[in-house]
């Protein structure tokens, strides 16, 4: 069922934006209290600069930064042709430019989509998602993606990640710094993370939960006014309506949030950042993650791309 490019942009408003908006208004006005607060007015001149560089930074690398943070690289069609057949179907058919298409290494099961607009918008998929789905279920993932292309809101949610990961950036140096214990998405193929490596692990990822406790909450405010789950379920509808089956859409969202559960990631101070933009959420529903919390229930999605079907409870 192909679908016309205008009805596709018009299934899925663009609201991130103004969630994000609100984010850098308050992100300006609270950088520019503190440094009023430490220097008078010079320092509220510097604090709404700096407020200003953060969110240019996010602006010019946040699809890098989430590429990077899921250890993404771009793939070519000779690598992966049917999985370029799908994206260069669903595209044509949404009347939008074929993205570019990236592969992260993680064994979890999930995809996102990254982008500064239509024309530099990035699809990324897991090894994980396609080894567990069939063609109509990846189809109907990338059909989901595309709608967040389509509706515009890629933009702002990219945004809304790289400006959380510069905010956890301190955190993030923690958990870089050699013995820290914990799990990177390359090594996702099993699930929690791995043992701690003696005392030294133990000290760094006290260090790293610390500076997540005073950071994490500003960042997870940033995600929370972005992503909400409305924009789940709208892409969820449009990518369905893209893809033709939304059965199959929901076949594939039960795959993957049992291999989401399965194969959880641990939640650190990148992973956290870019989490939101994933079709699943990526960690277990529990402790600190839970801040970063974005995505509606499962079972709920499933519920709705069934009623779409024709389906009756």
């Amino acid at each position: 069922m192909a679908v016309r490019g205008d009805r596709l942009r018009a299934a899925v408003p663009t609201s991130a934006a103004a969630g994000f908006t609100t984010a850098a208004i308050l992100l300006i006005a609270g950088c520019a209290a503190i440094g009023a607060a430490v220097a008078g007015e010079r320092g509220a001149i510097g604090g709404g600069v700096l407020a200003g560089v953060f969110l240019a930074a996010a602006y010019a690398y946040g699809d890098r930064l989430a590429l990077s943070a899921m250890l993404a690289r771009p793939v070519s069609e000779v690598e992966y042709p049917e999985l370029y057949r799908l994206v260069r179907e669903l595209s044509t058919a949404g009347r939008l430019p074929v993205p570019r298409l990236c592969v992260s290494p993680a064994g979890q099961p999930n995809s996102f989509t990254v982008g500064r607009s239509r024309r530099t918008a990035t699809v990324c998929c897991t090894h994980g998602l396609l080894r567990a789905l069939d063609d109509t279920e990846l189809r109907g993932v990338l059909g989901h993606e595309l709608a967040h292309v389509s509706g515009r809101d890629i933009l702002a949610s990219t945004m809304a990640a790289g400006l959380a990961t510069i905010i956890t950036f301190p955190a993030g140096i923690a958990g870089f710094l050699p013995g820290r214990a914990g799990t990177r998405p390359a090594e996702a193929a099993a699930p929690g993370p791995a043992a701690p490596r003696g005392a030294a692990a133990s000290g760094l990822g006290v260090i790293e939960a610390s500076l997540m406790l005073v950071l994490g909450p500003i960042a997870a405010l940033v995600i929370r006014l972005t992503a909400t789950p409305a924009r789940e379920y709208r892409a969820d509808a449009a990518g369905a309506q893209l893809s033709g089956d939304p059965v199959a859409l929901a076949r594939a969202l039960r795959k993957i949030d049992a291999g989401t559960a399965e194969l959880a990631l641990a939640p650190d101070g990148r992973l956290t950042s870019v989490g939101h933009l994933m079709i699943a959420c990526p960690f277990r529903a529990e402790g600190f993650a839970r801040l970063f919390g974005t995505h509606p229930p499962a079972g709920e999605r499933v519920r709705r791309l069934e009623a779409l079907a024709g389906y009756r409870r």
